[in-house]
């Protein structure tokens, strides 16, 4: 068993509960802080020490008072854009507070590093360069990507002004296994899960917006590849490709050898046309590159929502 210890917030989630199980399979201690508000209990590796706890209470310092973490990845969030939009103020109180909550305790109890879950598209908003690398100019149109960003600032000025590690990863359009059965949105899973179902599924806007998809394995190996490697900067996680809505929904019903039932409904408001992001610094400084190209993906998300039906 390997000495340190790894506490990991959102680890009842989507992407938090598929990080949780690579860490235990590398021998790390990890501890899961999840709310539950949309983490699954049923995907937390047993052998993880699980707290129910919301990342905004003050009973989150018990648990590094208990745990005493040696590392954090930051993952617990309101991740929906259009939610954001509606209700700013409580996007800002999850993703700011409750973050903030996070780094301070990290800072008390010497955290080596924390490694936060960022956001490329929503961060860098309609950009003129696709693939859109980390140097461009930040330009978020949503409260979601205002926030993240702000957090990402958080950071730096706590490596400023206490010498805290960070690393940030600015994820694109992450989908896989547990994602939408999580509560968490991503149109692949949820068009997915429908089709499975028999159910129809909602696309907002024509179709033509584009989006860059990374399988969860992919964004795993990142996250942990960023706890050892010295990555005090933001770094994209993509696979660099653009696929609009209408190819995916192609994608699907090519992998189910059917047609999927879409319904079309008005764009949301504070949603981008297109999104790509450039992975070449990943492949630099984490030596990483995605492994899992969309049509595998698709296919294993496929079999996975089979043997997960409602």
């Amino acid at each position: 068993m390997n000495k340190e210890k790894v506490l990991v917030s959102g680890g009842a989630g989507f992407i938090g509960s598929n990080l949780v199980d690579s860490l235990i399979d590398l021998g790390y201690q990890v501890v899961v802080v999840d709310s539950l508000v949309s983490g699954k209990k049923e995907y937390i590796n047993s052998q993880a020490k699980f707290y129910q706890i919301d990342i905004l209470s003050n009973e989150l310092e018990d648990v590094f008072i208990k745990e005493k973490p040696d590392f954090v990845f930051h993952l617990a969030a309101q991740i929906e854009v259009s939610k954001s939009m509606k209700d700013p103020l409580k996007d800002a109180e999850i993703n700011l507070r409750g973050g903030y909550n996070i780094l301070d305790n990290c800072r008390k109890y010497l955290v080596k590093k924390i490694i936060f879950s960022s956001t490329g598209g929503a961060i860098y908003g309609e950009s003129e360069i696709i693939p859109t690398p980390e140097s461009y100019s930040t330009n978020p149109l949503s409260f979601y990507g205002i926030h993240k960003l702000s957090f990402e600032k958080y950071l730096k000025c706590y490596n400023n002004e206490y010498g805290l590690d960070y690393g940030i990863l600015r994820f694109s359009n992450v989908y896989g296994p547990r994602q939408f059965k999580g509560g968490e949105a991503g149109v692949i899973a949820i068009f997915i899960d429908n089709a499975v179902n028999n159910n129809s599924s909602i696309q907002y806007g024509d179709g033509s917006q584009t989006r860059d998809f990374v399988y969860v394995d992919d964004v795993v190996r990142a996250l942990i590849s960023c706890l050892k490697n010295d990555c005090r900067q933001e770094i994209n996680i993509s696979h660099g490709q653009e696929y609009s809505l209408k190819e995916i929904e192609k994608s699907i019903e090519k992998a189910l050898g059917r047609e999927i039932d879409i319904v079309e409904k008005e764009a949301k408001p504070g949603e981008q046309l297109r999104s790509c992001l450039d992975n070449s610094l990943a492949k630099k400084i984490l030596n990483w590159e995605p492994e899992i190209g969309l049509e595998e993906g698709i296919k294993r998300t496929i079999n996975w929502a089979k043997n997960n039906k409602q």
